[in-house]
């Protein structure tokens, strides 16, 4: 047999969870062909990759991104593919750009994903031709694509084209019956295209964009539980999948999911993922609470419920107030309403308004998810030198001012100058590990190509093959390698339900070479990069060596630092991926 493609001498871990061992791997018609102990036969092979000393592993899947725009502009998807990432999801947290209209796509994605408006919504005016879950999926299907695609229909985006947006963000009006029922209808649709489901929304702090409905909530959270359980029924008897996130403030409406995930005698259980079980510093021993009692339910009820998490600390940065979390109280979200730049220094001059910022700062005991403290604040670029690499509070109390009125004082006179950042949870390494084995558990949050200037997770999978390399190397196992593996890899795509995941022959040659030993601390370092196709700087990881090649489709897309030429020019590389029956 000959092969198109030879990866021999690599420690193969096959998604399965199989054990390790030294094999060869040969593709053909970008398949594999062959896993063999013993070497291939080359003769007429164009490409081998020859993986000594390297782990050889199916590609990862993200299965939280919002590379919804972005694929449009740069469909190469570069960052994640750097990092092995071969499979990404769109369509999150409510937000898709399927049925709405250019600009109410952009004003549902722009504010709440941290990508500004002025990029997306001329590029989307541009390039989106489609009005129908179909059609999406035919366009997807001649995209050059760089990774492989999954997507959800968004919830908001469904609401926003059958109610209109200023009915789907009013909280007196209700679908009537035939809006209910024109509702079912796409999401049938969508289902029937191959796509994963649904995702919903029903965190108070995503807001529009744009000047129609700026600061309205995302239509989802809108919705009643009616609604809610009308389109989980469809899921349900399809067996797809509901993607959404609780109030993260409160987190009381967990049981709400928890209790639409169970099954019954009559019928099958809601298979659900949530966002997100972390560590955070402001409600320490929560996520074990949450993860208890999801173990429970799932156990005893026959639920499905399975939280999004990170094997990562969740480091976020800022410039200046652009921050999600300030949503969480009345005067953050009073400063980010505003979009021009002196209307919102005029408010944060105001002395009424920064008494108002203190008793929200204050409130210890209220709900939350910052730690709400600026003595745990750091700042990263200030025009004024000798404030950076300080915190916020340490430079308060130098100056002998209140930690709120430093903050608001640098914002005002630096803006978007003033770059800062800190670290909101999983701060704890034994408790991030603890959350990477926990049954529960999927592992993937990163948000790729969104929050281009808040949170980089591009590098997750790697960091969480280190996590657990070097805990073994310390005589602490969290967990066999084969298992890390599968976590990132085989368990992700049997859980959507897509071809994806494993090395095995007969699979799609989604695969990547990895040096273990630069899986080390250039992992974690801070980097800022071109956004291919938006003329934007972002946040990005970098491997550094670590990965050494990326295989999608049985296609060389990236190898010793470099991307192949073709990827994001042609076809061939990735593939909207669908629901496989």
């Amino acid at each position: 047999m000959g092969f198109d493609t030879i990866v021999k001498n690599g420690l193969l871990l096959d998604g399965t969870r199989s054990p390790g061992a030294i094999r060869h791997v040969g593709i053909t018609a970008g398949k594999v062909a062959a896993v063999s102990d013993a070497p291939l036969d080359e003769t007429g092979c164009a490409e081998v990759i020859d993986a000594r000393g390297r782990w050889v592993t199916p590609g990862f899947l993200d299965i939280h991104t919002h590379y919804d725009a972005e694929l449009l502009a740069a469909p190469a998807l570069g960052e994640s593919i750097r990092h092995g990432v071969t499979t990404v999801t769109v369509g999150s947290c409510s937000i898709s750009t399927i049925l709405s209209d250019a600009e109410d796509c952009s004003d549902l994605f722009t504010r709440v994903e941290s990508v500004p408006r002025d990029k997306v919504l001329p590029l989307l005016r541009r390039e989106k031709s489609w009005t129908t879950p179909a059609q999406y999926v035919e366009f997807l299907q001649r995209h050059p694509l760089g990774a492989n695609v999954t997507a959800f229909l968004g919830h908001s985006d469904l609401r926003a084209r059958v109610m209109g947006l200023s009915r789907s963000v009013d909280g007196k009006a209700r679908p009537d019956a035939r809006e209910l029922s024109e509702m079912e209808r796409w999401l049938e649709e969508s289902l029937d295209c191959g796509m994963l489901g649904l995702s919903t929304m029903t965190n108070p702090w995503d807001k529009l964009d744009g000047e129609r409905h700026r600061s309205a909530q995302l239509p989802s959270t809108y919705a009643t539980w009616k609604e809610y359980r009308r389109l989980g029924n469809v899921l349900r008897r399809r067996g797809r999948i509901l993607q959404s996130a609780p109030n993260l403030v409160t987190k009381l409406n967990v049981l709400l999911f928890l209790l639409q995930s169970i099954a019954l005698p009559f019928r099958k259980a809601l298979r659900t993922t949530l966002i997100t079980m972390a560590d955070a510093k402001a409600t320490p021993g929560l996520h074990r609470l949450i993860g208890g009692v999801t173990r429970l339910f799932n156990r005893l009820f026959r639920a499905d419920l399975r939280w999004q998490t990170l094997p990562v600390p969740f480091e976020v940065y800022a410039d200046g107030i652009d921050l999600v979390v300030f949503e969480e109280f009345g005067a953050g979200r009073a400063a980010l309403h505003l979009a021009d730049e002196v209307a919102r220094n005029a408010l944060m001059r105001d002395a009424s308004y920064r008494r108002s910022f203190r008793r929200d700062y204050e409130k210890k005991w209220s709900p939350r998810v910052w730690q709400r403290d600026f003595h745990d604040a750091f700042i990263v670029a200030c025009p004024e030198p000798a404030v950076v690499g300080k915190s916020f509070g340490e430079v308060a109390d130098a100056r002998g001012v209140h930690p709120v009125d430093l903050f608001l004082d640098l914002v005002v006179a630096h803006g978007r100058k003033l770059r800062w950042r800190m670290i909101i949870a999983n701060h704890r390494p034994k408790e991030v590990a603890r959350m990477m084995t926990h049954p529960a558990a999927l592992i993937g949050f990163a948000d790729s190509g969104a929050h281009i200037r808040n949170m980089a997770f591009y590098s997750f999978p790697l960091r969480m093959l280190r996590l657990v390399r070097d805990a073994e190397r310390a005589g602490a196992p969290i967990m066999p390698l084969e298992q890390a593996v599968w976590r990132l890899t085989g368990e992700l795509g049997a859980w959507l339900g897509v071809d994806a995941g494993t090395l095995r022959i007969g699979a799609r040659a989604d695969l990547v070479v990895i040096d273990p030993e630069a899986l080390d601390a250039r992992l974690d370092a801070y980097h800022e990069a071109p956004m291919d196709g938006l003329g934007l700087m972002r946040m990005v990881n970098r491997s550094d060596g670590a990965v050494r090649a990326v295989l999608v489709n049985g296609r060389v897309a990236f190898r010793d630092g470099a991307f192949d030429a073709a990827l994001g020019k042609a076809r061939g590389f990735g593939q909207f991926l669908p629901v496989v029956a």
